[in-house]
């Protein structure tokens, strides 16, 4: 699935590799009742307990440290307005809306910029309900628009759990001690009530229900918040000749009531930006000549309390050479189209299999471990603007080997590298993330960086790749086992 907002984009594919998949069980969460703003990072949004013979429903907030078992009512989960993004012009997402309207997704592979919602049943134990299983269903959806949550498989295809608009409730059986991530997608702007329920029959074939449990959703600012204003500069062309008037615009996102502005330049062999005399206005022209060539200008604004509100990006004057003699000379001109550009994840398709070395005992002989190497992943960000992004890897199922034999996607870990990248584009490796232990977690059972590039940078094609290391419990039973690593750039 690949689209586009502005500068925001998704590009999924599959790559075959050996790891390990399942959940991580998160330690014991404090409890708390303040009402809160979750708007980033990780939380269990639909988070199923079962206590003293009651069902319920509760929020599992890890977006702090430790993690805080929440009342829903008592959280209001923000899609922020960066989560805006385009339908893809692909038919096999027709039922998020015409191609090229705006939604706002959640995604299911992490976005540190946005909330990153799931549901979970790793506080549930086997042998309670009867199947090892609750049944999670999404019962109703007030709000602006349509409402669906959906996974995607091994080719990018979505896998749609809920959908608010062609009928309620919609319902899955979710196993014990699952921790799930999908897409979250909203059709407009607004307040949202998402009503959950979950409902399982115990081994004795007795039947327990949390009953309906309401969940608010705000897509785009907060009522009653003023939206921060960011600052950026338009008119500046990309050349200029000698003597050409510049033009400078200050293009305040959203327009506000302020006006006081300060331009700022910084030419080469400058250490420091200098003030420009005399302009405090919103517009700012002056006359290319070839010694501002390559100088930078910024402006910034100001509140009425004369702090800054906003500044912008610095943009580069560029002064043409003067004119040669007639007839000596020839104007040559290439252009890119940059509605073409695209940021695009691949694997070379012939070298896409990972076999790590059989497994052997570590020096403590407490574990089974193999090291290997994870096979080159290219990047190629051709969009203009560079908005930068993010290439991440997750094991979403288990390994599964011999007799229906498996062991957890998290027992992989890796240590991301930077192969090659091209100059200035800026791309640093994602953190080394370790296999799971018990209590602590880890692991790439869960979404884990890459690379990534940032905003203003990684324009170009950049190779990325990971040292493999695979620990696993010294009862894990002989055989070869496989996964699957879907990878992931944003």
């Amino acid at each position: 699935m690949k689209s586009t907002v502005g500068a925001r984009g998704l590009a999924v594919l599959m790559a075959g590799a050996v790891v390990v998949a399942g959940t991580v069980l998160a330690p014991a969460a404090a409890s708390a009742a303040e009402k809160v703003v979750l708007s980033k990072g990780h939380t269990d949004a639909v988070d199923v307990h079962y206590t003293d013979g009651k069902l319920s429903l509760k929020v599992n907030d890890d977006t702090v440290s430790p993690a805080v078992v929440r009342d829903p009512a008592d959280v209001t989960f923000q899609v922020l307005p960066e989560a805006a993004m385009d339908v893809p012009n692909d038919p096999r997402f027709a039922f998020l809306g015409p191609a090229g309207s705006t939604i706002w997704l959640l995604p299911m592979t992490q976005d540190p910029d946005l909330l990153w919602p799931g549901w979970n049943t790793t506080t549930l134990g086997s042998g309670v309900f009867q199947g090892n299983k609750v049944r999670l269903s999404l019962v109703d959806v007030q709000g602006p628009g349509n409402v669906t949550l959906f996974t995607q498989d091994s080719f990018g295809g979505p896998i749609v759990k809920f959908r608010g608009d062609d009928g309620l409730p919609d319902a899955i059986d979710v196993p014990v001690h699952t921790h799930a991530h999908s897409n979250w997608a909203f059709g407009a702007l607004g307040s949202y009530t998402l009503t959950f329920q979950a409902d399982a029959t115990l081994t004795d074939g007795g039947t327990v229900s949390t009953g309906p449990v309401d969940y608010s959703f705000v897509v785009g600012e907060l009522p009653g918040d003023d939206p921060e204003v960011s600052l950026s500069i338009s008119g500046m062309a990309d050349r200029y000749q000698p003597n050409d008037t510049v033009t400078l615009d200050a293009v305040q996102t959203p327009q506000t009531d302020l006006d006081h502005y300060h331009w700022f330049s910084k030419c080469p062999g400058a250490a420091d930006w200098s003030i420009v005399p005399g302009e405090a206005g919103a517009s700012y022209s002056f006359t290319a000549i070839q010694a501002l060539n390559a100088c930078e200008y910024v402006v910034k604004l100001y509140d009425d309390d004369h702090a800054v509100a906003a500044a912008s990006e610095p943009v580069t004057l560029r002064v043409a050479d003067p004119p040669q003699a007639p007839g000596t000379s020839q104007t040559i001109t290439a252009s890119i189209d940059e509605t073409q550009g695209a940021l695009v994840i691949s694997v070379d398709p012939d070298d896409r299999a990972v076999v790590l070395p059989p497994a052997q005992l570590a020096a403590g002989g407490d574990r089974w471990e193999s090291n290997g190497e994870l096979r080159p992943v290219t990047v190629t960000d051709t969009r203009a603007g560079q908005p930068g992004w993010s290439a991440s890897g997750q094991i979403p199922a288990d390994f599964t080997g011999p007799d229906g034999a498996t062991f957890r996607a998290g027992y992989l870990g890796w240590s991301p590298r930077v192969l090659a990248q091209g100059s200035g584009q800026g791309v640093v490796a994602g953190p080394q993330v370790n296999p799971y232990v018990a209590g602590t977690g880890g692991g790439l059972g869960d979404s884990a960086v890459l690379g990534s590039a940032p905003n203003g940078a990684g324009r170009g094609t950049a190779q990325l790749g990971a040292g493999l290391r695979l620990s696993l419990p010294t009862e894990t039973a002989a055989g070869s086992y496989t996964a699957t690593l879907t990878l992931t750039a944003i």
